[in-house]
This record gives C-alpha cells, structure tokens and sequence, in this order.
C-alpha cells in the first residue's frame, strides 16, 4: 500500500524531504534555547559584573530564535506544498485508471463511492500526509533531543520522562487496534449519504413531480444520521488519547517537581555542587516538550487511523487493473464493416449461472444492415457490447474485418466502431464541443453535415447562437429526441465502418426516425449499420431483422420474411399496429398474423410428433 501511494509523490519528493529537513532545524534550535537560558541564570547567580553576559546570551537567544521560526515557516510552506502537490497527484492517478477501465471494472465500484475516494478519502490522505511530513518528524526529533538534553543536565531527574513513554505507547497501540475496525465500517456510510444526494439530485424533476421532497429528507436524514452514528462511536474511542496523555502529562510535571524540590530543599549549602534551581525548571520545559510532543504525536496517529483505510480504497483504485488489454502486437487497421459471431456465449461475472447470450452464430456483411428487435431483457445492447469489445466473450469470438476483436488495438477498434448508447449523454459545452468529441479535427462543414444526416440542423437554427448554444450538463436544456440526433451526429462524424444504434431513435416521431434512416443508406452506404429497436417501422426496412429472445437467436430474415415465419416477430409487429385507422391493413394484418401462428404452431406440432414416434 505505501509503496502504490509513494509513486503519486512524483515532483513533491523534494518539498517532502526539505519540509522534514526544517523541522529539524527548528527543533535543534528549540531545545537549545533552555540550555542558554539555564547558562544566562547560571551567570546571573553568580553575581557576573556588568550587563556582558547578559547581552551575550541574549542575542544569541534572539538569533536562535529567529532561525528557528525562519525553518520553521519554510518547514510549513514546504510541508502544505507537499501534501497538496500528493493529493492532486492521487486525484490524477485514479481518474486516469478510472478512464483505463472496461465495464466490468466500472460495474464493481459505484459512481457514489468513486466519489468518496476522490473527496473525503483522498482529503484525509492528504491530511495524514501533511501530519507525517512535519509533526510526525517533529515529534520523535523533539523527544530525542530534548531527551539527550535533560540527561546532559540531569540524568536522575530525566528518567522519569522516559518511565512514561512505554505506558502512553501501549496505551495508544491499544486505541489503535480497537479504532480500525470502527473506521472500515465507517467508510460506506459516506458511499451511502452521496449515494442519496446523488439520486435527489438527478432525479429531482422526478422528485418534485411526485411531490417527494419530504421522503427525500427523511433517506437523507437516516444515511447520515448513520454516518454520524458511526463516526461518533469512533471518535469517542479516539477522544481517549487527550485524558490519557494529560494524566501523564501532569503526572511527571509533579514527580519532577517534587523529586528535584527535595532534592533542592536537602542541599545544605547553596553555593555547594549540587540541584540548582534554574536546573529544575529547564528540566521542567524539556518535560513540557517531550509530553507535549507526545500529545502531538497521538494527533498524528488519530489521523493515520483514520486514514488507513482510506488509503486502502485509495489503492484498490490505483492497482485496478482494467479486464481488457491490448495485445502484444495489435492491428492498427480495420479492413472493412463485415462483422462475424463464431458460436458466441457471454456472461457478466465469471460465476454467474447462466449465460446471457448463448450459441450466437451469425454473418453480417459490410455494408449491410441489419435491424435487431427483441423483448426487455434479450440481450440486444449485451450483443453489440461485444463488437467494440466493450466487454470480452465468454465463449467463441466476434470478428470485425475479418479478426478477432482481441486482436486490434482497442483505440483503433472503437473509432471505426461507432455506438449511439441506449443513455444519450451530452457535455456541459456549447454543441460544436459536443460534436467534436466524435472528431476533434471536423470542421464546421462537417458539423452541419452529419446534423444534415442526423435531421438535427433544421432545430439547431432555431437556436439564437445555433451551433455555439451552450448544451447545460447531461443536456437538460434540449429534448430528449434533439439529444439522441445530436448524438447521432457526432458518432457519424467518427466515419465509422460499423454504426450501432442502439434504441436510439425512441424519442424522436416515426416521419423523423424514417428520414434519420433514409440519409444512413443513401449517405454512408458502406458502412455496416445495425439499428437496435422497439419499433418495427425502425427495422421494417433492413436487410436482414434478427429477433432475440432469452439471449439466443429465434430468427433471422427480412420484414415480409419473420412477419410470415416468426411467432414472436408478427406479434410485436401486431400490437404496434393494432391501433391504425386503415380497417382493411388491420384485416390484412390479422390475417397474416393468423397464417404466421398457424404455420408456427404446425412446425411445432409436426416436431412435437416427430420427437414422440
């Protein structure tokens, strides 16, 4: 775990190591300075003459101590630039993991607990750090020296100091193995509360429809009534570090006290070699020191607890690897749109029982389309998935251009393999920078054209700025039939060899959805174009139609073909048709409804016969 956090130091280590290097300056200089006032008072009892010896001392007081708050202030700037500098480095290193991943990585982790590791958790990081750099080397160079300097006056007295430090280490190593537990379970109770924030947030229109608000408060309330539960408990077994180390604290402040009083009091003769006074009280501020940097140090230490596992789901991010690579020598070309599923079978966790596609054997030719239709739940956006390699397969292989997916490098697979996703997401930015995320290079020509194609020109001229209009986040300001033809747009600006759509033209009315599908195959005419949907008017006019049910194809054919042969095709195509007006299509419909399922239901008959002769 250190070792994966230390990489993300980088630029920093040399503030990490001068930040240290000050402290120490800083500290030297502060135990020093007991030990030229005790030789300053020493002077002054024995009656020196004049004021010599008295600015001597002092002005080395003064420049001690002006060097020491002078380390001291760099030792700050160095220590806040590191642990800054260390936290924007680990925010940079996850979300650039975070881009690697495939689905499979992504589908472990939720978004609110990506963003907790990225906040709160990198935060408390980043405040362990800054503790560690300054105050954890502060504390043990100042218990050292001031240790060494109080045995230099007085050894007898010193061991009092050092009796303690074993007690208060003991005491803080049991906190410590009853704190940790505490803090891992601590942790998701923050996933929980974004979690709920996130949810009223993106959905607040819904919210407010229904009138939810209220029901809203009361989740919130509860996630972080939780979290301050479970903070409080832990925090309550932590707050135990102040009274134990007061207790010592003021504990060996009157054993010094009383031991070097007696001790003084004993002496019979003050100008004899003996306890001194001023030796007692500077022995007194070197106690202060070492208890008081112990008491820092259990600050330290509090933090460092609550980091751990901070950091420790800080590394699983940085050491996820991403389920999908590229091989050692990939292809860096895609010869053409032809598309083949060799006996393919595909499911999501390794374990799982049941394949989510299954036995899927199937050719499609460059330049073809094909149309893909199915219940909820058939594994129609799980097929295309696997064409540009979104997720590996299980089973067989899919070969785009004659190779296996596995085969290219991945960059150059997806930029000729362009998929309009089921959740249409736009980008904050205006709509030429939405655009340009299909083609950073395009022109503005090229813009208008794939609107053209994608039938979103025509309103993007009723827009007072038109193609600068600025799109708000998730692209709440526009429709959602205009957001899935600007997202058409800028897939189509890729220039692929093979465009998926997948549903994504629901939004928009049929007359539309027919002149989106008239400029495909008049405009790109090469390029192999699969079209996912619910309604038969989107796919009536592909070449070939496969219809999906649990995963496996139940047919494949044209229109005229599965409305003829397929059960499960002529009843959508029934139900989406039931409505109309024109009573004799309705007849005409019904009746070939009945033909399909009388020639379906007699295969099945004459199989069922077959299977029991």
């Amino acid at each position: 775990m250190l070792k994966t956090l230390a990489k993300s130091i980088r630029e920093y280590k040399t503030a990490s190591i001068l930040s240290p290097l000050f402290v120490t300056v800083e500290v030297v200089l502060e135990c020093l300075i007991p030990l030229v006032i005790t030789y300053l008072l020493a002077s002054i009892r024995r009656g020196a003459e004049g004021m010599g010896d008295v600015w001597m001392y002092g002005g080395i007081l003064v420049a001690m101590a002006v060097v020491s708050l002078a380390a001291g202030a760099l030792a700050g700037a160095f220590c806040a630039r590191a642990s800054a500098g260390f936290a924007k480095n680990i925010r940079k290193d996850m979300f650039y993991n975070i881009q690697t991943f495939s689905f499979e990585n992504i589908d472990k982790y939720s978004t609110p607990s990506l963003v907790t590791r990225m906040t709160t958790d990198v935060w408390n990081l980043q405040m362990a750090y800054m503790m560690i750099v300054r105050i954890a080397v502060r504390c043990p160079v100042m218990i050292i020296f001031s240790a060494v300097m109080a045995f230099v006056m007085e050894a007898s007295l010193a061991w009092i100091f050092l009796a303690v430090i074993p007690v208060l280490v003991i005491a803080l190593m049991f906190i410590m193995w009853k704190a940790l537990p505490l803090f891992k379970k601590l942790f998701p109770k923050y996933d929980d509360m974004n979690e709920s924030v996130q949810e009223n947030i993106k959905a607040i229109r819904v919210v407010k429809s229904y009138v939810r608000e209220d029901y809203e408060k009361q989740k919130f309330a509860k996630t972080s009534g939780a979290l301050c539960k479970e903070f409080t408990k832990a925090e309550r077994l932590l707050a135990w570090n102040n009274p134990i180390m007061q207790f010592c604290f003021y504990g060996v402040i009157c054993a010094v006290l009383y031991v070097g009083a007696y001790r003084i009091i004993e002496t019979a003769n003050p100008q004899m070699t003996g306890l001194q006074v001023e030796t007692v009280s500077q022995l007194i501020v070197y106690g202060m020191q070492i208890l008081s940097s112990l008491m820092m140090f259990s600050m330290v230490f509090a933090m460092i607890v609550m980091s751990m596992e901070s950091a420790r789901r800080i590394c699983e991010i940085l050491n996820e690897k991403s389920t999908l690579d590229n091989p050692e020598q990939p292809i860096y070309d895609v010869p053409d749109g032809t598309i083949d599923f060799d006996h393919v079978s595909f499911k999501y966790a390794a374990n799982a029982e049941k394949n989510v596609l299954e036995d899927i054997d199937l050719h499609i030719r460059s330049g073809e389309t094909i149309g893909i239709i199915g219940g909820t739940g058939s594994s129609k956006t799980s097929l295309v998935n696997l064409i540009s390699r979104l997720y590996d397969v299980t089973e067989g292989c899919v070969k785009v251009g004659g190779h296996d997916v596995r085969e290219y490098d991945l960059e150059t697979l997806r930029n000729q393999v362009a998929v309009v996703l089921q959740k249409n997401v736009l980008f904050s930015g205006t709509i030429k920078e939405n655009l340009r995320w299909g083609n950073k290079e395009a022109t503005d020509e090229q813009l208008v054209e794939a609107c053209r194609l994608a039938q979103a020109d025509e309103f993007i001229q009723t827009f007072p700025d038109k193609y600068d209009t600025y799109i708000e986040q998730g692209g709440t300001n526009v429709s959602g039939g205009q957001k899935q033809r600007l997202c058409i747009a800028r897939a189509l600006l890729k220039n692929p060899k093979v465009l998926i759509l997948d549903d994504s033209t629901s939004a928009v009315d049929t007359h539309t959805d027919a002149l989106i599908r008239k400029a495909l195959r008049e405009y790109i005419p090469s390029t192999t174009k699969i079209i996912i949907a619910q309604r038969i008017s989107s796919v009536e006019d592909a070449d070939r139609i496969i219809v999906l049910d649990g995963g496996k194809i139940n047919g494949i054919g044209t229109h005229e073909e599965l409305l003829r042969g397929n059960r499960i095709y002529a009843e959508v195509y029934y139900s989406q048709v039931k409505g109309s007006d024109d009573k004799e299509a309705d007849a005409a419909n019904n009746e070939a409804l009945r033909q399909s399922l009388a020639a379906t239901l007699g295969d099945a008959d004459e199989t069922k016969g077959g299977q029991q002769a």
